[in-house]
Parts: C-alpha cells; sequence; structure tokens
C-alpha cells in the first residue's frame, strides 16, 4: 500500500475556531493497474499536528479493516509526523510518554497512532510540502477542501485523483508524471 497524506489548518493556533481536514490518497496494484482511494477528515479547531495524527491513525485503521496487515509506504510533508514515528517515539514511550524536557504535546494521539501503526509493516518517508510531488499537492487539496466545507469521506471512496491529474496536465503540469511508477516500484 502507497499512502500520500496531508492535513490543513485554517488559522493554525490563531484565534479560534481553526476547522482542520486531513486526506490522504491510497493505493495498491491490482492485477496491472493501480487502485486508488481517497480518505478525508475534518474538525471544526485544530491544529496541523494534531490533523496529521489523527490523518494517520484513521488511514492505517481503515487500512486494517480492509487488508488486515499491510506492507504501508506512508508519505507525508509532516515533518512533526514523520519525525515522531521514525525518531521521537521509542523514547517518549521509554520515559512514560513524556519529553526530555517536559510534557508531551498529544500524548494520546501518538499513543493511538503507535497502536494504529503496529498492525501494519510502516515505513515513514517524508516529502517536502508544494513542492510540486503530485500526490501530495493532491492529499494537500484534499485536506483543505475538507478544512474548508467541514466534510469528512466516512470511508475509503474511489478517488478522484485520475480526473485531478488530467486537468493539471491540461494546464501544463505533471506532463511526464506516470503516476503508477511508484506503486509498481513498491512491487
Amino acid at each position: 500500500m502507497l499512502v500520500h497524506a496531508d492535513e490543513s489548518c485554517l488559522g493554525n493556533g490563531t484565534e479560534p475556531p481553526n476547522p482542520g481536514g486531513n486526506a490522504a490518497l491510497i493505493e495498491a496494484p491490482a492485477g496491472d493497474s493501480v487502485a486508488r482511494w481517497d480518505f478525508y477528515e475534518c474538525s471544526p479547531d485544530t491544529t496541523n499536528n494534531k490533523m496529521a495524527l489523527a490523518g494517520a491513525i484513521a488511514a492505517l485503521e481503515w487500512i486494517r479493516r480492509q487488508w488486515r496487515h499491510a506492507r504501508v509506504l506512508y508519505v507525508s510533508d509532516s515533518a512533526y509526523l514523520i519525525k515522531g514515528m521514525t525518531e521521537w517515539v521509542k523514547g517518549w514511550e521509554t520515559r512514560g510518554w513524556k519529553r526530555k524536557s517536559g510534557a508531551l504535546e498529544n500524548p494520546e494521539l501518538w499513543q493511538k497512532l503507535v497502536q494504529a501503526a503496529a498492525a501494519h509493516e510502516v515505513v515513514w518517508h517524508w516529502v517536502e510540502g508544494h513542492a510540486g510531488h503530485a500526490k501530495n499537492e493532491y492529499a494537500n487539496y484534499l485536506a483543505t477542501r475538507a478544512a474548508e466545507r467541514q466534510e469528512r469521506s466516512d470511508g475509503l471512496l474511489a478517488s478522484g485523483f485520475d480526473a485531478w491529474l488530467a486537468r493539471h496536465r491540461a494546464a501544463g503540469r505533471y506532463t511526464d508524471y506516470d503516476p503508477d511508477r511508484d506503486v509498481r516500484e513498491r512491487l
């Protein structure tokens, strides 16, 4: 499974409310092609960090409901999420969910994420946000829309990525981009 995820928080910590959204483009090989699903959630008052964690939890839980155990490459532009899962979480667990310098923000979400990730073999990968990565840009589009409209997918939906990509190609972007290559390379 390949997951490209992003989060959005309109206002991010300024005067409340700060509506947020998170989203994921979830892909899996399907014979000679690639199956794609969209997933998105919202919150009426949140932060980017909370939405990144909540989105990862929800995406991994939906994958578990469908496939029980999967090999997952989870791609996000949230350094907080990726560094947390690859560098910091073991130390927090050892110290009783505390940082070296004091209280840990969002400990309940980190604990839920560790539990959700334990059902799978997850590789966490960071990409630079807003740097032209088509699937990250699409996840950002979904997350921002979820935040603005305060809507959720209520599960995995057939993806709109191919139509989104076609619109961008018509405007001259991503013309040489093969959206299936990274999924095929995972095989």
